[in-house]
């Protein structure tokens, strides 16, 4: 058997979490399978166990890029800002997590299953991801308010990360929930995703 160069590697498991990416715009955690994500690939579906053990190691990798790819957003707001004040960097971070409303999803929808049933040096590769994250978060927080502290610091971040785990319910609503809610007398008012964060972040710095 020829051994794949990590490139390739990294290639084959790119293509199995875009199939997965895609499944994931039109069809429920719960309704994906490991033989839909082997319909979307390229090659047969065995070869997939050759990267992935459960489908959801294969969302676990999904949502590992959408961390990476705020990570990516979050150092732009480090680096590329001089200075900040509380508006601007709150209109600055929530207009980041506009942009991943699929990692908001993941966090909210399907958080537990995945890391529950992944292998632990993928959920490891994850958290890695993840806790970029929180120290990408800390650094502008240091960088654009150096009169707080470090307690205050850590308490912004121990309130804002799991207050993200509640944002795509109330963000990302479907026509029959709006009509439950109508049915059932609830006057909400809905808010977008930067509505959201912004007001919270608001209040938190």
């Amino acid at each position: 058997m020829v051994k794949k160069t990590a490139e390739q590697v990294a290639s084959r498991r790119e293509e199995i979490v875009n199939s997965c990416e895609k499944l994931y715009q039109t069809m429920s955690f719960k309704e994906i399978t490991l033989k839909e994500i082997g319909e979307e690939v390229p090659f047969s579906r065995p070869t997939i166990y050759n990267y992935f053990q459960t489908k959801e190691e294969i969302f676990l990798a999904l949502f590992e890029r959408e961390y990476d790819r705020w990570n990516g957003a979050l150092t732009s707001i480090l680096d590329g800002n001089d200075s900040l004040g509380k508006e601007e960097l709150a209109e600055k971070i929530a207009r980041s997590l506009s942009e991943r409303v699929q990692l908001l999803k993941l966090l909210s929808m399907n958080n537990y299953d995945m890391e529950a049933n992944s292998r632990t040096g993928l959920l490891t590769d994850f958290k890695k991801a993840y806790g970029r994250s929180m120290e990408l978060f800390c650094m502008i927080l240091t960088k654009f308010f150096p009169g707080k502290s470090d307690e205050e610091i850590r308490n912004i971040i121990y309130i804002f990360f799991p207050f993200m785990f509640g944002i795509y319910p109330y963000a990302e609503v479907t026509e029959k929930q709006r009509e439950a809610m109508r049915e059932a007398g609830v006057g909400f008012v809905y808010r977008s995703v930067y509505e959201i964060t912004f007001n919270c972040l608001i209040k938190l710095l």
